[in-house]
């Protein structure tokens, strides 16, 4: 089973920025912890701070029938791209929208996810956890498929 996980903006500084929201895991730390914890699946990590980037990668995964399913934290991009929103909804796997923290306790901007009605559903405010949880849940969608 292959997952894609993709992170979106600011992602990349995780351990350096926040802590009290996004705990003090770097990026390749929460890579190795996911990985750790589900060592039957190939994951494949994406991060980027580029908008553009991110909806090139969703596009070339549309023709990747290889992978099963897709972790999405859009990072502030959830809040505001129609553009991300629409490249995920042309692929058609079982997607899960994950946030270290929880987006419905922070600024009011926040509260409203544009990609996760493209997704099979959200976990927000759990940390690592949210990450995890999102894996078992892109799992069990998968095997609920065949």
């Amino acid at each position: 089973m292959k997952i894609q996980v993709i992170n979106g903006p600011n992602l990349n500084m995780l351990g350096e920025r926040e802590s009290q929201f996004y705990g003090s895991l770097t990026l390749a730390e929460l890579e190795s912890r996911v990985r750790d914890a589900f060592p039957q699946v190939d994951f494949d990590f994406y991060q980027s701070n580029h908008e553009g980037e991110l909806i090139d990668r969703i596009h070339s995964l549309v023709r990747d029938a290889s992978v099963q399913g897709l972790i999405i934290n859009a990072g502030a991009f959830t809040h505001t791209s129609l553009a991300l929103r629409d490249a995920l909804a042309i692929w058609n796997v079982p997607k899960i929208e994950v946030h270290l923290s929880n987006i419905h306790a922070r600024e009011s901007f926040r509260h409203t996810s544009l990609t996760g009605g493209v997704c099979q559903g959200i976990i927000a405010g759990l940390g690592l956890n949210s990450y995890l949880l999102g894996v078992r849940a892109v799992i069990d969608l998968i095997d609920a498929a065949r």
